[in-house]
């Protein structure tokens, strides 16, 4: 028989995110393009993830995970899991969590076609799924160096593409260009910075 897992969620509060203890030992750090990632998605899907945090002995609530959205806006009403860990424990998990997740394949043409009907047009947030899967083909380089295009040849479903970005004048030039690459049998989009 084998033994039960220990279920160490204590229970779930709402508390002001300014008023979370930020944890010593969190080594992420949180470039603009995550942030501004992070205040897109709450724009267009809204707080949809609960941070994770334990209890100190004086009552405040230390996080394990969700620094940046602690960060991002402080006075905001946040949702917080908190379990009944040791600080021992709480740094096991604030290695574990985030590495955990980053160690799954990836299922490219799944991801693309969910990428492609995910009606959320928002640039930073296209850009944050962009340099996800471009910091997870590196990261699984087996020499730390990246990886090169013979290994990406290796990857499921990869296909080499050559690409061409066009600076337009202004949005009428780009709808211009638009129509006549596609009537030429060209295939295109539109991106803005």
């Amino acid at each position: 028989m084998k033994p039960s897992i220990r279920n160490r969620i204590k229970c779930h509060r709402r508390v002001r995110a300014g008023d979370l203890v930020p944890h010593e030992w969190n080594f992420r750090a949180h470039p603009e393009l995550q942030r501004r990632a992070l205040a897109e998605l709450y724009e267009q899907v809204g707080f949809a993830r609960s941070l994770l945090a334990y209890e100190l002995g004086d009552g405040r609530l230390k996080l394990i995970d969700g620094h940046l959205r602690r960060d991002l806006n402080p006075d905001m009403e946040v949702d917080v899991e908190i379990l009944d860990v040791s600080d021992d424990e709480a740094k096991a998990l604030l290695l574990s969590i985030d590495p955990l997740a980053a160690l799954a394949d990836v299922q490219e043409q799944i991801r693309r076609r969910l990428e492609a009907t995910t009606p959320i047009d928002a640039p930073e947030l296209r850009a944050a799924w962009q340099a996800a899967m471009e910091k997870g083909i590196a990261a699984n380089s087996v020499n730390g160096e990246g990886l090169g295009v013979r290994d990406l040849r290796a990857i499921k479903d990869y296909r080499e593409q050559f690409l061409v970005m066009i600076e337009c004048r202004d949005e009428p030039h780009q709808v211009e260009l638009l129509q006549r690459f596609t009537v030429e049998g060209l295939t295109c989009k539109a991106l803005m910075s």
